[in-house]
């Protein structure tokens, strides 16, 4: 069978939840990417909002009976020999679209092949395959313990947040938004009563802007305390999208490499930066003298690998303002600068 060998891993990978600026959200997923020749997969297909079926929130059954299928154990869920390598992250269901490949032996390789975009029962290579992507050739040995290593229990588990902070109120609403996009979170004003066991389940500890420093050096007390080493978040406003934000973006699991590598913004216009196609939206955020708070789409498109440079309307980024910018995996925010994008 005429196919090229290539390497198999896994990468941890999360597709990034997040408030939008209309109330609406989209769930946050973690998951294993699968990474051919040393780069995930996902990045070569072009503005897609997909995980694969290898999703940490699966119940256990159904995660096994996912890795079984990929070894070839159970037979194909799809006509043809066919296996869903990505889905949709909301609903998985086929209706919403997949990709899909054939997956077969030979001898002991597994060959991953005919890539396609698939709506139905059957799959239309003439109008949906995916030029240039397979087909791969996997070293049995290879493919089977990367795969294998999975069924040991070492699925990843919920992700937590401890948010502290004078506001209670916006903690509240924080709190809610995250555990709406499937991060558990929880308010505390001190953390030197929390058990040291408890405090290890938490991933990331959020600080109010109105956290003093002593407050923050007690908090950081219990954590060392309890031999626990978290990501810390430092709150940059009282707007629950862009905290929101913040936070995913400190909990993001994946390869170093990141569709979304860099962001900044001045009253001028944002800088993205990007390493393989895909689509960008970049919301701004602003707080008014009342310390209400504005939003604007100001960008929503695909964008080639490299930097760009997107202009912002002045009365978007008016007084205190920041930037969020979004691909389908990754998330970052900036607080906008008076100076040149880039530069300062």
């Amino acid at each position: 069978m005429a196919a090229e060998y290539a390497t198999f891993g896994l990468a941890p990978a999360t597709r990034a939840g997040g408030v939008h600026a209309d109330g609406d959200f989209q769930v946050h997923r973690d998951f294993m990417d699968f990474v051919v020749d040393g780069r995930p997969l996902l990045f070569r297909l072009s503005d897609l909002d997909a995980v694969s079926p290898l999703a940490s929130d699966v119940p256990p059954a159904i995660f096994t009976a996912q890795v079984r299928g990929l070894l070839l154990e159970a037979d194909a869920p799809l006509p043809g020999g066919r296996y869903v390598i990505y889905g949709c992250p909301e609903c998985a269901d086929l209706a919403c679209g997949a990709v899909t490949a054939v997956i077969l032996r030979d001898g002991d390789d597994f060959v991953w092949r005919d890539f396609a975009w698939q709506t139905a029962e059957h799959a239309d290579l003439e109008l949906n395959a995916y030029p240039g992507i397979g087909p791969y050739r996997f070293s049995g040995a290879e493919y089977r313990a990367a795969l294998a290593s999975l069924l040991d229990g070492s699925a990843h588990p919920a992700r937590r947040v401890l948010l502290i902070g004078a506001r209670v109120a916006l903690l509240a609403r924080l709190a809610a938004a995250l555990r709406t996009i499937g991060i558990g979170a929880d308010i505390t004003q001190d953390a030197r009563d929390v058990p040291a066991d408890e405090l290890r389940t938490y991933d990331a500890v959020a600080f109010g802007r109105a956290v003093t420093g002593e407050q923050r050096a007690s908090v950081d007390r219990a954590f060392a305390d309890a031999a626990v080493d978290v990501a810390h978040v430092d709150g940059l406003a009282p707007i629950v999208p862009v905290l929101v934000a913040q936070i995913e973006h400190a909990l993001a699991r994946g390869p170093a490499e990141g569709r979304l590598t860099r962001l900044t913004a001045s009253a001028a216009g944002a800088e993205v930066e990007v390493t393989s196609p895909c689509r960008v939206r970049l919301t701004a955020y602003r707080l008014d003298r009342l310390h209400r708070t504005h939003v604007r789409e100001v960008f929503d498109g695909l964008l080639e690998p490299g930097a760009h440079r997107v202009a912002l309307e002045a009365g978007a980024v008016k007084g205190e303002a920041f930037v969020v910018a979004r691909t389908p995996g990754s998330v970052l925010v900036t607080a906008v600068t008076r100076g040149v994008p880039g530069r300062g």
